[in-house]
């Protein structure tokens, strides 16, 4: 069975057209996968205390319609795998009639926060949890080809408000530092991300674009011109 809580949209969640972000979206969906855990007895506290932590490595959305403000709203979650040291789950966004607003499939590693590596999930990591099937959507690979022909923007630094309790910059972040360089108008069907490094505390961000017909692509890249995290999205 999914775990899930109701809400409405905030004035606080939505951008200039009145809609919920998608960075909003994502901020929804890391909510209802943390009360899920906190619910088993497997949240922050829990992990903590075993100097462990699970890190998102990638999402994918396909997105149907982004509510309004005020619209009533369910968001669902659920595992559906675990593998080693990956964790797979699934999230919808459903609107007041149980409509799909927003599907997501996201990839997690489970963490060694002191060693900084991945480690293998074991039974009592993830007792509590019910597994349900997996949605049915597209099947992209978590991987993002970066185009070559990106165009580098102003670069800056990362602030407190963009850190977690992992002290790093939150995975939702990222997609709303993104959506700072869509073009007007540019109403995205599929969102895809890819994390590939930790941005902390007064590291530098440099956002390089990518911009075709039906498509957007942002890499936040530190100094060194590497991706901390690869946005991209399809109309």
């Amino acid at each position: 069975m999914a775990y899930q809580f109701e809400s409405r949209v905030r004035y606080s969640e939505i951008g200039l057209d009145r809609k919920l972000t998608l960075g909003a979206v994502t901020d929804y969906f890391q909510d209802c996968s943390t009360f899920q855990s906190e619910a088993c007895g497997n949240g922050i506290d829990y992990l903590k205390g075993q100097n462990r932590a699970w890190m998102v490595l990638s999402w994918q959305m396909e997105i149907a319609r982004r509510p309004a403000l005020g619209e009533r709203i369910t968001v669902q979650t659920w595992p559906y795998e675990f593998k080693a040291f990956y964790g797979y789950r699934n999230f919808t966004l459903l609107d007041e009639h149980g409509a799909y607003l927003v599907k997501a499939n996201s990839v997690w590693a489970f963490m060694d926060t002191v060693a900084g590596r991945p480690v293998r999930v074991l039974p009592e990591n993830i007792s509590g949890y019910q597994m349900e099937p997996p949605l049915e959507m597209g099947n992209f690979s978590r991987k993002i080809q970066l185009p070559q022909d990106c165009v580098p923007l102003d670069s800056f630094p990362v602030g407190r408000h963009h850190l977690d309790t992992n002290n790093h910059v939150n995975n939702g972040k990222y997609i709303s530092m993104a959506d700072e360089y869509l073009p007007e108008g540019f109403e995205a069907s599929l969102l895809r991300v890819e994390y590939r490094a930790q941005a902390k505390l007064h590291d530098l961000i440099v956002p390089m674009v990518h911009q075709e017909e039906n498509a957007f692509t942002v890499s936040l890249c530190g100094e060194n011109g590497k991706p901390y995290a690869i946005v991209a999205y399809s109309r």
